[in-house]
Formats: structure tokens, sequence, C-alpha cells
């Protein structure tokens, strides 16, 4: 586990070399296909070298859930394990990880009347305006949202109006559920934030220089979509929609990718803070052998 620009690949191939491994992704948006350059997925050559599962599964067009990642990671981890190889869960979406940690609560499925109200009220009003009804409703969960997150502002105030219990009510009443296999949880936390800051930065140079907006250009012709599906409201993706649409240029894209992906890097640091786990330095130059070090010990022990 480890916000973006970490070093999880570079370290997941490292251990690649020493250990027999399976590689399950654990991102939220290297499940789609042909979305490559702004997803910063594993290369043709790193997945020669290892399988990678969960990426590329599904046309953007599509929604992904917490609850189908489980049920697919569960499913695969058994299965590699079978082949007698050790499954490595590598990626950023904290989400995901919770739910395998955990389990899911059982929240009722989505309305498609409320979220078109929703939606409308939205459009009158601005998301920053639904935060705060939200905030009213729900502080905790509220003070966990960007003001601008409309995929999870619209679902926090649908789950009240479908079950008159605020978000954190609801998750705070679910069961934990223990998965059945034994984790080893690997978080990688920079040492300096503005290490970090520079990486983001410098890779979100890299994938404006390799093709981004031209990317976004072709699965636009390729696929019927909308700025409001999961897919589009990636990092990257919903800043160069924008700019494609003629809200600013690509000097502003580029600020507003790089902020964004900051964005990100801070609420991935926040929950791994409040996450049980091996901590590593991502920058430490011995980093692999550290953590390589410590599966060993724990698989040997087991």
């Amino acid at each position: 586990m480890g916000p973006t620009a970490s070093g999880k690949t570079a370290l997941a191939m490292a251990l690649a070399r020493e250990l027999d491994v399976e590689i399950i992704s654990v991102d939220s948006a290297q499940v789609y296909r042909d979305m490559n350059v702004g997803t910063a997925k594993p290369t043709e050559e790193e997945r020669a070298v290892v399988p990678h599962h969960l990426v590329d599964i599904i046309p953007p067009t599509e929604a992904y859930s917490a609850a189908r990642f489980r049920e697919n990671a569960l499913i695969l981890a058994h299965d590699i394990a079978a082949r007698g190889r050790l499954p490595l869960l590598v990626g950023g979406t904290m989400l995901y990880f919770k739910a395998l940690r955990d389990g899911l609560s059982e929240l009722p499925q989505a309305d498609p009347a409320i979220r078109a109200d929703i939606d409308a009220d939205a459009a009158q009003r601005g998301w920053p305006a639904l935060h705060a009804d939200l905030a009213k409703i729900d502080s905790a969960t509220a003070a966990r949202l960007q003001p601008n997150d409309a995929q999870r502002i619209q679902r926090a105030l649908e789950l009240y109006r479908l079950t008159g219990s605020s978000p954190s009510q609801l998750f705070a009443q679910q069961s934990r559920q223990q998965p059945p296999l034994r984790l080893i949880e690997i978080a990688l936390v920079p040492g300096d934030r503005a290490v970090l800051h520079g990486r983001i930065e410098a890779r979100f140079d890299a994938m404006l220089k390799a093709g981004l907006v031209d990317e976004l250009r072709q699965l636009k012709k390729k696929y019927a979509l909308s700025p409001e599906l999961p897919a589009m409201r990636a990092v990257g993706y919903r800043q160069s929609w924008q700019h494609l649409d003629g809200e600013y240029d690509l000097k502003e894209l580029r600020n507003r990718g790089i902020y964004a992906t900051r964005q990100l890097a801070k609420r991935q640091l926040t929950w791994l803070r409040s996450t049980p786990a091996n901590n590593f330095d991502c920058l430490d130059p011995t980093v692999a052998n550290q953590v390589l070090e410590l599966i060993r010990r724990e698989t040997t022990a087991q």
C-alpha cells in the first residue's frame, strides 16, 4: 500500500525478482481498458516478467466496486496460492484494501431516481453546497471528502435518504469480516513529503508528454463516455476532460492535475496513518531489501 508516486510498482517488481509471486492490482483506475497513460499501468515488459491481475478487465463505461474487487481478489489470491505462488496485492485504492481486510457492510443498492434528484440539485446549487448539506447530516463523512467529490457526496446523501441514518452510523454498524487469508500489510510512507510532491509533479509531466490528452480524445471516440462516469472522474482524466471542453488551457490542466494528485496522496497517507501496517520509507534506497526480509520472516513463521 502507498500513496501515488511512492514506488509501489518498482517495489513489486523488485520483490518479483526474488519471490515467486503473482500481482493483484489494487487500483480503481487500472481496471479500465485503454486507459493507460493516466493510470500508470505496469508496462508490457513488466507484465511479461510477472503475471498481473485485475488490469484491463472492463471498459471505461462500466463501474467497478469495492465489493466486486473483494470477491475477485479473494478468488485470485486462493488460485495463486494453489499454484504455489505468493499473491502480492499492490496499489493505492485504500477503500479496496479496507474491503479486503474488513469486509463490507450491507448497504442499499443505488437508487436511480434519488441519484437523479441529487444530480439535479447539484446542477442548480453546485457540489460544494451539497457537501455543506452533508456536513449538517454527517460531519465526520463530510470532513473526509473534498467539496467537489461528486461521486462520494452523491452516495453519502443517497444512503441518508434511503435509510435515514448517516453513512458514519451505517459503517459503524457493520460487522468486521476477517478475510479467509493471512495478510502481511506493507505501507510505503515517504520520510520527506516534499520529495513525494516532486515525484508527483514529474510523473504528471511525464503523463502529459506521453499523450494523456490525446489518449482521452481517443477514448471519447471509441466509447460513449460522460464526465460523470467513475472512470472519467479519475485524477488526470477529469482535468483533461475539462481542458478539452475549453474550461482552461494546457498550463492550467497541468497545475490542476498536479494539485489533484497531491490531494489524492494526502488522503491516501491520512488513511495509512490510521491503518495497522508495517511502515517503510519509500525514499530509502534499501526499502526493497527491508520489505523482502519482512516477507521472508513472516512467511517462514507461519
